[in-house]
């Protein structure tokens, strides 16, 4: 294996730096899916940006390994529905390209009601993208949350079994 070797700070590091908030930046692209052997998939969140109905721009994020519920997300955000902001519209509304998207860069930019599925707080820890495509952090569920605003609900769809 290549020795380490410093990774630049993206914006998220360095606003989390002057923050003061303990995190790890890892180079990794979870869409091409290498992934370094101490990282599980199911550890990788997602963030996506949706439109509401009500509220207009909002942010789930859950496991890249689950799939979102917009009626649950709808629900909870106090909207009648959510949709996919289209990949042509992502940048100019959150400010990130696809794969890139990430709450902590869009909460510096934007107020846009932020929810994280629950189970990151049962995890403890959570793997988000770092703003740059193949670049992501390693942080604290409950941290991330209180630093974003972001409010822990139920959002992924339920499989049937």
């Amino acid at each position: 294996m290549s020795k380490k070797t410093k990774l630049k700070k993206t914006l998220v590091d360095q606003i989390l730096d002057k923050a003061n908030i303990q995190h790890d930046s890892l180079s990794l692209n979870a869409l091409e899916g290498n992934l370094p052997e101490d990282i599980a998939k199911e550890d990788i969140f997602k963030t996506l940006a949706l439109i509401g109905d009500k509220t207009g721009p909002l942010i789930g994020i859950l496991p890249i390994t689950e799939h979102l519920s917009e009626k649950k997300l709808a629900k909870i955000s106090g909207n009648k529905k959510v949709s996919m902001i289209p990949q042509k519209d992502l940048e100019k509304t959150t400010g990130y390209v696809h794969g890139a998207n990430n709450p902590v860069g869009i909460r510096q930019k934007h107020n846009f009601p932020i929810f994280i599925d629950q189970i990151a707080l049962e995890k403890g820890q959570m793997i988000v993208s770092a703003g740059e495509l193949g670049r992501s952090i390693r942080i604290d569920s409950q941290t991330l949350a209180e630093f974003v605003g972001a409010e822990f609900a139920d959002i992924r769809e339920i499989e049937n079994a």
